[in-house]
């Protein structure tokens, strides 16, 4: 007697595909988030302070921090053309060299992006008060109740979507872009009218050989950094990117390089325009002075709406991207995956991570002060910056695919020169932020240890495939 064939078993109902976030942006969506983040206008609060650090050759800090920024834009983008992911520094460096370190690097990084939201919601709700007084019938609003709209309306903007978010990042850009403009015309025709084409054109801002000196040079060059504090939220976006490998790359340089070139410029006029930084009254409010001077009392107010209009747009983007970076530390389950690492299934972007930003942006407006939050920005970033250039070092020459072949300038000198003038700058940072910023990044340290049972247990790293 044959033996019957067995039945075929029908196949199970296919599981739902992960979700995903939503491949939309393209290379120019990326600039626009990155010069948001940035802001055309970055240099110009600085400008009376850096001015002084660097004794009156804030154009040559701004370029020498450009420097060390295009090293680490290359970096980065290289990175993320090999884990084309959401997470930036940490899944760069927990990818490539040990999932316990990048942790660290993703913990430290993300007070960064914690910091630029908060800032965002102090300043704009600070000048505002301040343009109040100004206005009869505007009652006096208490700073609580402003910072907690900015707040809101940062993260509802964010809770629909990035597509939304770059739409307005697009709009913000083009207003404070125009400003920038109108003030480079007034500040080259007050030049030009006070001493011709010699008041416009010279090597002054650059080098000045009675008042150049190295020591404060780099000096400047540590706080002049600041301009360029956010190019990285770009790589945040790599899976909300069209073509990643590709757009990535280019976005992280153009937009370091746009911004040095831009602030290089407009320091340069405010030079041209106040050459002597010892004659400010306030270092802290020179950059309103130099816009009295050239462009009256109606250039100083619109100045001062688009300096908080820059600042919201630059925390709108800040919170993307912290968002975007814990959702990716929270789909490896580094943190809890629960309650991180999870999407919206309507908008696909992490809504509870923005929330969660949103809150925090809030609270630590009402109680950190502004220039703790200052000192602190550059603490995370910059150790988030020598963590991906260990990364591109170590995953492209030390230990590379088997199939690719290491070439000693590009994937050794390069990313060891980003590595050591980053280190510089950090080396430069106040006391206070140091100090603050290791207890955070000791409360890293602890909860990775208790998390991985003392290290020993490795995270398992999302599966991830390009697509």
């Amino acid at each position: 007697m044959t033996q019957s064939a067995k039945p075929i078993q029908a196949a199970g109902p296919a599981m739902p595909a992960p979700p995903r976030l939503k491949r939309v942006l393209g290379l120019w969506d990326l600039v626009v988030y990155g010069m948001i983040i940035i802001q055309v206008v970055a240099p110009i609060p600085i400008f009376g302070l850096v001015q002084q650090r660097s004794n009156g050759h804030a154009v040559t800090t701004i370029l020498a921090a450009m420097v060390a920024m295009m090293l680490t834009a290359i970096s980065y983008g290289r990175m993320a053309s090999l884990y084309p992911m959401a997470g930036s520094a940490y899944t760069y460096v927990a990818r490539s060299i040990n999932p316990h370190l990048g942790f660290v690097t993703g913990w430290a990084m993300f007070l960064d992006y914690l910091i630029i939201p908060l800032m965002s919601t102090i300043i704009p709700a600070l000048a505002i008060r301040q343009l109040i007084p100004h206005i009869p019938w505007m009652p006096r609003i208490p700073f609580a109740v402003l910072a907690f709209v900015i707040a809101l309306v940062m993260t509802m903007l964010n809770l629909r979507g990035i597509r939304t978010a770059a739409r307005t990042n697009l709009l913000l850009l083009i207003v404070s872009g125009l400003a920038v403009i109108v003030f480079m015309f007034l500040a080259v025709r007050h030049a030009f009218l006070h001493s011709g084409w010699a008041g416009v054109f010279s090597v002054q801002p650059l080098y000045d050989p009675g008042t150049f000196r190295l020591s404060r040079i780099l000096s400047g060059t540590s706080l002049a950094a600041l301009t360029y504090i956010g190019f990285d939220g770009v790589t945040t976006l790599a899976e909300d990117t069209i073509n990643p490998r590709r757009n990535i790359v280019l976005a992280t340089v153009l937009v370091c390089f746009i911004t040095g070139v831009l602030s290089a410029a407009e320091l340069y006029l405010f030079q041209r325009v106040w050459p002597d930084w010892s004659t400010f009254p306030n270092l802290d409010t020179a950059y309103l002075d130099v816009m009295r001077l050239v462009g009256g009392t109606l250039l100083f107010g619109v100045f001062s709406v688009v300096m908080s209009v820059s600042q919201f747009g630059a925390g709108f983007s800040g919170q993307a991207a912290a968002a975007r970076l814990i959702y990716g530390m929270g789909r490896d389950n580094v943190l809890p995956r629960t309650i991180f690492g999870t999407l919206d299934p309507r908008t696909q972007s992490p809504a509870r991570n923005i929330l969660l930003v949103g809150v925090f942006a809030f609270a630590g407006a009402l109680a950190v002060p502004f220039e703790v939050s200052c000192d602190l920005l550059n603490f995370g970033a910059f150790l988030g910056f020598m963590g991906v250039n260990l990364a591109t070092l170590w995953s492209h020459y030390i230990q590379p695919p088997e199939s690719y072949r290491p070439r000693l300038f590009r994937d050794a000198v390069l990313p060891i020169a980003g590595f050591l003038l980053c280190f510089l700058i950090w080396l430069g940072l106040p006391n206070l932020s140091k100090v603050v910023g290791g207890i955070w990044l000791s409360i890293g340290i602890i909860f990775c240890a208790v998390r991985t049972k003392g290290f020993r247990e490795r995270p398992v790293l999302f599966d991830f495939t390009d697509s």
